[in-house]
């Protein structure tokens, strides 16, 4: 299963690299980074990231991760980027959110009528972006349909566990936390910062 981690400028690095190490250490997936624009984006504390692959450049049928990050207080209003996501969205088998990146899901429409979490610090924004979201402040993370989002930056971490456990089994799961010397939070409701 290919696992598709969309970057733009300004993401949060932990949001994509806790993630990625979370699949690269599983075994069974292909990790790949790309952008919608020019093969290139920088971190939220301005690392360049280059030679990224395009979005034709990738399997859409895979997972859809996305970051948080400041960057996404820019994407929020730029339409053209809302609906090239909304494609992916629509073309993934599962799509991931980790942190304020829920604020894009939210501007696509596709996550009105599921629940949805974000980071507790940005909650207020992300939430006022999009009413028809069942918004859940008390959640390390939430499931609904296709759909995993996660609270801030470290909690995209267990998300990916979470799923993880779901496409493999929780023993799976249990070794590759091992193996990275991850203490795993398996309750989506444990949430200390809500």
């Amino acid at each position: 299963m290919d696992i598709n981690i969309l970057l733009f400028d300004e993401f949060e690095p932990l949001d994509v690299f806790g993630p990625a190490e979370v699949f690269l250490h599983a075994e069974k997936f292909n990790v790949q980074y790309f952008t919608l624009s020019n093969k290139r984006a920088t971190t939220s504390y301005g690392l360049p990231i280059v030679d990224l692959l395009s979005d034709e450049e990738i399997d859409t049928s895979g997972v859809l991760l996305i970051p948080g990050g400041p960057g996404t207080r820019r994407l929020v209003n730029d339409k053209n980027f809302i609906e090239k996501l909304k494609i992916l969205i629509d073309k993934s088998t599962y799509c991931l959110s980790v942190c304020t990146s829920s604020a894009l899901l939210a501007m696509t429409t596709m996550l009105d009528q599921k629940r949805a979490t974000s980071n507790k610090l940005a909650f207020n924004w992300v939430t006022s972006l999009n009413a028809k979201i069942l918004w859940q402040r008390h959640a390390r993370w939430t499931v609904d349909d296709k759909f995993y989002t996660s609270s801030g930056v470290s909690a995209g971490i267990d998300m990916s566990f979470a799923f993880l456990e779901h496409v493999t089994t929780r023993d799976f799961a249990d070794n590759v936390a091992r193996d990275i010397e991850y203490v795993r939070i398996r309750d989506s409701q444990s949430d200390p910062f809500s």
